[in-house]
């Protein structure tokens, strides 16, 4: 599924009831919802903003990996970066936009 703004009706951010942590909830215009965790999104942000801002980051994997030591607070499940070439990286990325394919990470 590829989602561009023209996809997006709203986005509702903020902490829910009795939460310690922000959802995001996006509202797209075929009626689906997709709802994220503060961590899953921090992260995605994170890797976004490595990408756009340093000048020799091109591109970035993120793995879910289980953290069996950790913070108090931080999520069991972080989205880690994994060592894989920007190129490699950006060679499936356009192959998921110009065909519209799906390689499910399982290498």
């Amino acid at each position: 599924m590829i989602i561009r703004n023209r996809d997006v009706r709203r986005v509702v951010i903020g902490i829910p009831g009795s939460h310690k942590h922000l959802r995001i909830a996006i509202f797209l215009n075929n009626n689906t919802v997709l709802v994220f965790h503060e961590a899953t999104m921090a992260n995605i942000v994170r890797a976004f903003v490595t990408v756009k801002t340093h000048p020799l980051v091109e591109a970035i994997e993120l793995r879910n990996v289980k953290l069996e030591q950790r913070k108090k607070g931080f999520a069991e499940y972080q989205l880690l970066e994994v060592k894989r070439s920007a190129k490699d990286i950006s060679k499936e990325l356009l192959n998921i936009i110009t065909r519209n394919t799906y390689d499910s990470g399982n290498r």
